[in-house]
């Protein structure tokens, strides 16, 4: 088995089924892990915020910490001219870990401006593990598609 580990604003893609695709230490970011059935390839986002617009050189540089510049990126990456309807999308993170009060509600924001990207594109998210207040670490093997989830000590399915 090869780990290829994604840090925050980093994508990874691959299509050899000895490869995990691995993210540490989501809170407010989102994974989004797009899984083509056809071609047996994973790809995995680890995107920080909703809006590039908040530094558009930033986004210049790194698309994938954002949503509105990254999740395009890999979507085009991983669909080439494939029937979307071969893609499984599902979603990790949105955490509110040190807002509290909600105040910026960062997780949200990036889970609602995944969605309503897919939903414009005709897409949806198959599942999802989403908010509460817990940091987690998510893997998906490009073999099978399957994700697991770790926090605490714990780990599950997706």
């Amino acid at each position: 088995m090869n780990t290829i580990i994604i840090g925050i604003g980093e994508y990874a893609i691959s299509t050899d089924s000895k490869d995990i695709l691995k993210t540490f230490a989501l809170g407010s970011c989102v994974a989004v892990i797009i899984y083509n059935v056809t071609k047996k390839a994973a790809g995995m986002i680890h995107v920080a915020l909703p809006n590039s617009s908040v530094n558009e050189e930033k986004a210049k540089k790194n698309p994938g910490y954002f949503v509105d510049t990254g999740l395009p990126l890999l979507l085009q990456k991983m669909n080439g001219n494939l029937n979307t309807s071969k893609l499984q999308i599902k979603i990790i993170g949105g955490s509110n870990i040190m807002d509290a009060k909600g105040h910026f509600d960062i997780g949200k924001r990036n889970v609602l401006a995944i969605k309503k990207y897919l939903w414009k594109k005709g897409l949806g998210v198959i599942a999802e593990d989403i908010g509460g207040n817990i940091s987690r670490t998510v893997s998906v093997k490009v073999k099978t598609g399957e994700i697991i989830i770790t926090s605490k000590g714990k780990s599950w399915s997706l």
